[in-house]
């Protein structure tokens, strides 16, 4: 008999609609069952492309025994993060302050008023990992909650205190993007690319860091860090190199083995700053594999005009069996050029995974020769149509606001950046359907899945979709798109602004949770607060208003120790940082050169075409045919040369 997640719309949530569990979704219904029956509450996050999530599924909330003592002894609440990522926020928060590492599957157990008093992620059916059996972990923790309440109280006082300390606001200092950018290179692999070290996660917000750095200083080191982590991960096996896109993560130091889910957003980000690296380092490697990335979005992603969250891991119970190869599989596809094909995708008879094999290009440094790059797509392609025939993984296909706003801003970015004009006609489209879709009376909403709306924006919904606008303005495509973005923006200041500068996850009228999360530390995706800097700062170089700039520097300061004490955890204030110091280029009848700017892939330059009355470059427009390029709002010479303008971009 199915349970209470029947009636949800998350794909996550229906995949657990026929456990033995007594599942309740995130409700104030299920909170007050919590609160009626005394039971402490076992909340489980995650969501549908997660691996182990579905281990832990299918050992133990399949499980009929594993599932009578979750229901003896709790109110068991079951959320998708993707949905709900501030409820995901507050918990996790929480495990990190007992020492945990984190991730998901996220197990948390709470008191029935919600509050965290002990959790963890996977926990084993059966004692293995050095972890507990989970049923020994459940009777423990519910004999703990009845008879040892002075200890459950211990600790949730403790992790409140912890988890909610108010943000202490500070000044940053004037080297704080220089510092951040020398930090982080000391921990690149300069080998592999990436952070040093296993598993290795494509962290756009960190290598666009370091690319920033390379444009404000010059300093090749940084340049050399980029182009070897972009590099690395597009030949790599964390790229699918068969249909497109790339996964998740790499679980081995080298991104050959990936951690095989599919997610909107690291495909979205990536494709931005593979196309400013290849525009301006003319690589045709990344190049080629921007292509791939929009190919793949565009056969196996959209969804009624949006793009769908993600694709799972596992298909016919194994996780990446889709993309698997063993070297008989690749013969039967491709005959008498296996061998040539298979040398250049590093796979074996033994296989170079678990025997069978994962497809990459580590062994080599870059693209071949035009010839062999000819053969070796004629055989992606059938191995393309071979594969389609088997058993597909499961797609997330609701959308979110943020997540799409990530991606028409990466379409927009890579479209300008490439002269990829088709490109920016998606990211156009998508946009029109996403402001029609997502926003109801001034209002963003977070999800839609067909014809059911999914609870409202949170902060992060409003600066990706402000961020997806003004890229759309940057790339000649403005339509309504500037007048959007700042009307989102007043909203996002009505409704959430933190009376210190910065902004919560949630609105003032939300439901209320046992906190209101004002995190500033990004995930996989930018935090809201960092994304909203970078925000205000290209809105003040578009508009001129220094409102603008005086609110970006408000939550500079609200989290300025916050990204002292973790500037890696904070990328997108430092990147929004040095967005403030932006490259203005203002041009006057000179389409070729408006291209030229975009085509130049510098992260901070921003084309002002027609300085607004009263904007402090007004006095500075160029004559027709020309640009000039202004830095802190003072400017150079006239240019009328593609290239001279590029130059001048760089610095060069």
């Amino acid at each position: 008999m199915a349970n209470r997640l029947a009636h949800e719309a998350s794909p996550y949530l229906l995949q657990h609609a026929d456990n033995p569990v007594d599942w309740w979704p995130w409700s104030p219904e299920a909170l007050a069952e919590a609160e009626r029956s005394g039971k402490p509450i076992l909340l489980s996050v995650g969501y549908a492309a997660c691996h182990w999530c579905h281990v832990m599924a299918h050992e133990s909330f399949e499980d009929e025994a594993t599932a009578e003592v979750m229901n003896a002894r709790y109110v068991n609440i079951k959320v998708d993060r993707e949905e709900r990522p501030d409820i995901d926020q507050i918990y996790m928060s929480a495990l990190h302050a007992t020492g945990e590492q984190g991730g998901w599957p996220l197990t948390m157990f709470l008191t029935s008023a919600g509050e965290p008093f002990f959790g963890g992620t996977y926990f084993p059916k059966d004692a293995r990992f050095g972890r507990a059996a989970f049923i020994d972990v459940l009777t423990a923790v519910a004999d703990a909650y009845s008879s040892r309440s002075e200890v459950v109280q211990t600790n949730v006082t403790a992790l409140r205190e912890r988890i909610s300390a108010p943000t202490e606001p500070g000044e940053l200092p004037a080297d704080t993007a220089d510092k951040a950018a020398q930090q982080l290179l000391s921990i690149m692999d300069p080998e592999n690319g990436g952070t040093r070290g296993a598993p290795k996660f494509p962290n756009a917000g960190l290598i666009e860091l370091l690319w920033r750095a390379y444009a404000r200083t010059g300093d090749d080191a940084y340049r050399t860090a980029v182009t070897t982590a972009t590099n690395r991960i597009a030949m790599g096996g964390i790229t699918d190199h068969v249909g497109g896109g790339l996964a998740r993560y790499s679980v081995d130091g080298r991104w050959h083995v990936p951690h095989f889910e599919k997610m909107l957003y690291d495909n979205a980000q990536m494709l931005g700053l593979y196309a400013e690296v290849a525009a301006a380092t003319g690589s045709r490697l990344l190049a080629t594999r921007c292509q791939e990335i929009v190919t793949w979005l565009t056969r196996e992603m959209e969804v009624d005009g949006l793009f769908a969250a993600s694709l799972d891991a596992d298909s016919e119970g194994e996780e990446g069996r889709f993309y698997l190869w063993s070297l008989a599989a690749l013969r039967d596809v491709l005959g008498a050029d296996t061998e040539r094909f298979a040398a250049h995708y590093g796979a074996t008879a033994e296989g170079n995974w678990e025997g069978t094999n994962v497809l990459h290009r580590l062994d080599a440094a870059d693209l071949a020769d035009d010839e062999t790059e000819t053969f070796l797509t004629a055989c992606r392609d059938k191995l393309l149509v071979a594969r389609e025939r088997r058993p597909r993984p499961a797609r997330d296909d609701k959308a979110l606001a943020d997540w799409n706003g990530l991606m028409i801003a990466g379409l927009a970015r890579a479209g300008g950046a490439l002269q990829r004009p088709d490109w920016l006609d998606l990211a156009e489209r998508t946009y029109a359907t996403a402001r029609d879709t997502f926003e109801a009376e001034g209002r963003l909403i977070h999800a839609v899945r067909g014809p059911v709306r999914l609870g409202q924006g949170f902060a992060l919904d409003y600066a990706a979709m402000i961020h997806a606008a003004l890229t759309l303005v940057a790339a000649g495509r403005p339509g309504t798109a500037l007048a959007d973005a700042e009307r989102w923006c007043r909203t996002l200041r009505t409704h959430y602004a933190a009376p210190g500068g910065g902004y919560y996850w949630t609105a003032d009228d939300a439901d209320a949770l046992i906190l209101r999360p004002e995190s500033p530390l990004d995930e996989a995706v930018p935090n809201a607060n960092g994304l909203m800097v970078k925000n205000l700062a290209t809105l003040w170089a578009l508009t001129g208003e220094e409102a603008y700039e005086a609110e970006a520097r408000a939550v500079l300061r609200a989290h300025a120790r916050a990204l002292a004490a973790n500037v890696f955890g904070c990328a997108s204030l430092v990147n929004g940082l040095d967005q403030l110091s932006a490259v203005t280029v203002t041009t006057s009848a000179a389409p070729e050169l408006r291209a030229a700017v975009l085509a130049a892939g510098h992260p901070a330059a921003i084309v002002v075409d027609v300085p607004p009355e009263g904007h402090p470059l007004g006095a500075s427009a160029p004559p027709d045919g020309s640009a000039v390029v202004c830095r802190h709002m003072a400017c150079g010479l006239p240019i009328v040369t593609p290239d001279a303008l590029t130059a001048a971009l760089w610095g060069r």
